[in-house]
């Protein structure tokens, strides 16, 4: 083996200093010195594998992969470190409960709360859906805790049971309920604060159950994508539910200068908000335009459409003296429905008997006044101010309405291509309603399609065709919008958005309980170890003195002796004679 000189190993003057060194301390100094420099190279090495495996378009496939199955695995709920969240989506059609958890926070304030979707035992997403949407308790307020206990006995049936009290419930309310009265929005939620609490034990006050705006159902999208796809890129959403629509973006913290309408139409549509636990961090901060549109989505948007229809025909009857409508012999051929589908529109007391014709480009024509659209090139769907999207440099993300249209029965979810969806619509909308019934029985068509999906698949695709490219003025030959339900297989659903930045503040809250904890600990090990050195110090004090006061005692005896023995001898020599006793030779 070669020998190495430490004089290579540290700097001439130094070494020459100090010749009276042991040769013993030498030796040691230098293997001190080689295991640095060994670990050194073996960090180096670790390092240059590191980046090398990760220029490997395999592994991070592989990295991918394994954080794909670790999210499809059954959550252990004997894991005492893991937390738990529930937040109920009350939309216009139904309400779902969610149940997310997360492990424990791992000390770093700049990171995000890793929260994930609970699985059950066979790895199913821990979701419950329920109809209809809580809106219909309107006239029935007193009854709203009960329509929500099937959802919250789900969840407390999952969630373990010592960790109910600690478990946050939010329990959010959308478009539904944004179209009802104040009055009566109120009175549900009432009901709500005041009733579930005395049945579950979930950590639940008046201010976890609210009507959430557009701009913080769609904010709280947006924080969805900070898990899904994270911080360096964002995406943009586009959700379309039964009575709302919604689209956000990040936009540049930078924006040109507008006109003075504009501008003020701009500041009310961003939204700023920071998904930090800290606000002096800074790194989670995003900028996101933000709007929703009520009415637009796919089944108000087609309420809206017949009443269209319905007051457009009876008026033309009127003044031209026709009956278009008024019979099944003489029904109104409505583009928007599949060929020879019949329906029937009734709103108070007017009737209007409808026939499909399956006409696609005509139901488009159609759809257009619904739009409610200005001459200003800034502005989208009712004349709302848009903020420009650069769509040279952007990826959005459809989801709810978006991929049903896509997927259910054209079966063409996934990457949207304008001109490849509009072909399909529009061979979907002629067929006859005959052939589509008989594929349907003959399970063509998606799983999730019913009846209703067919029904209205034709206005549906005609309707979501025109929002994304007439309203929100997407190119038609857009390359970079997804349709989809799911995001590196996690189902992506506005209510983890909202969890993450409900509780925001747990990690910083954790971390400053955790530190007193150890404080605590650490001060009474402390005291602890310092307590007990005390009290053996104690004993060997208390012992120490009575063995002291002990050899004491023994030696004034011995003191005692020796003086007590002359005055014997003495007593003796005189009393002994006194009795006649010779004491003596």
């Amino acid at each position: 083996m070669a020998r190495i000189s430490f004089s290579y190993l540290c700097p001439a003057s130094w070494y020459f200093t100090v010749p009276t060194v042991s040769p013993f301390l030498r030796q040691r100094v230098a293997f001190l010195g080689l295991f640095f420099i060994s670990c050194l190279l073996l960090l180096m090495l670790i390092i240059d594998f590191r980046h090398w495996s990760a220029s490997l378009p395999r592994d991070r496939q592989y990295e991918r992969y394994l954080a794909r199955v670790g999210d499809l695995e059954a959550t252990d709920t004997e894991d005492p470190n893991l937390n738990y969240g529930l937040v109920v989506d009350c939309g216009s059609s139904g309400s779902r409960i969610f149940v997310y958890f997360w492990p424990r926070h791992n000390g770093n304030p700049h990171d995000l709360l890793d929260i994930k979707q609970m699985r059950d035992r066979n790895s199913q997403p821990v979701v419950k859906k329920i109809k209809p949407g809580i809106s219909a308790m309107a006239d029935t307020p007193e009854h709203a805790s009960d329509y929500l206990r099937p959802l919250l006995s789900f969840a407390a049936a999952h969630v373990p049971v010592k960790k109910h009290k600690e478990t946050p419930l939010y329990i959010l309310c959308t478009a539904g309920m944004r179209l009802l009265p104040e009055r009566k929005q109120l009175a549900i939620l009432a009901d709500l604060v005041k009733d579930l609490p005395l049945e579950f034990d979930f950590l639940f006050s008046q201010s976890q159950a609210e009507v959430i705006s557009g701009k913080q159902e769609e904010s709280d999208a947006e924080a969805t994508q900070e898990l899904a796809a994270g911080r360096r890129r964002t995406v943009g959403i586009l959700d379309m539910g039964g009575a709302s629509l919604q689209i956000a973006y990040e936009v540049p913290t930078s924006t040109s200068v507008l006109p003075a309408k504009q501008e003020e139409a701009a500041k009310i549509l961003l939204a700023e908000f920071n998904l930090g636990c800290d606000v002096q961090h800074t790194e989670h901060v995003y900028r996101v335009y933000v709007t929703t549109f009520l009415g637009f989505g796919g089944n108000f948007a087609r309420q809206r459409y017949e009443d269209l229809v319905l007051n457009e025909t009876l008026n033309k009857n009127r003044l031209l003296g026709q009956k278009t409508g008024l019979s099944p012999d003489n029904p109104f051929l409505d583009p928007c429905l599949p060929v020879g589908l019949t329906d029937v529109v009734e709103r108070n007391s007017q009737v209007l008997h409808v026939r499909g014709r399956g006409d696609w480009v005509s139901c488009g024509a159609m759809l257009s006044p619904l739009l409610a659209r200005s001459n200003t090139s800034q502005a989208s769907l009712n004349g709302i101010y848009q903020s420009p999207i650069d769509f040279n440099n952007s990826e959005f993300y459809g989801f709810s309405e978006f991929f049903y249209c896509t997927e259910d029965v054209l079966r063409i979810g996934g990457r949207y291509h304008g001109p490849t969806f509009a072909k399909a619509a529009q061979d979907y909308c002629g067929m006859a309603w005959s052939v589509l019934t008989q594929r349907f029985k003959n399970g063509l068509f998606s799983s999730h399609a019913d009846e209703h999906r067919l029904k209205y698949q034709c206005f549906k695709s005609a309707w979501m065709y025109q929002v994304l490219h007439e309203g929100f003025h997407f190119p038609y030959d857009y390359p970079n919008l997804r349709t989809a339900q799911l995001v590196y297989d996690r189902e992506v659903q506005w209510t983890l958005g909202a969890i993450l930045y409900k509780t925001r503040f747990l990690p910083l809250r954790d971390l400053r309980q955790e530190g007193v904890r150890q404080a605590h600990g650490s001060w009474f090990r402390l005291s602890f170890v310092y307590n007990h050195y005390l009290f053996f110090a104690c004993i060997l004090v208390v012992l120490l003195a009575i063995v002291l006061y002990l050899l004491r005692l023994r030696r004034i005896h011995h003191r005692q002796t020796r003086a007590s023995a002359p005055l014997d001898l003495l007593w003796l020599e005189e009393v002994v004679p006194m009795m006649g006793v010779q004491v003596g030779p």
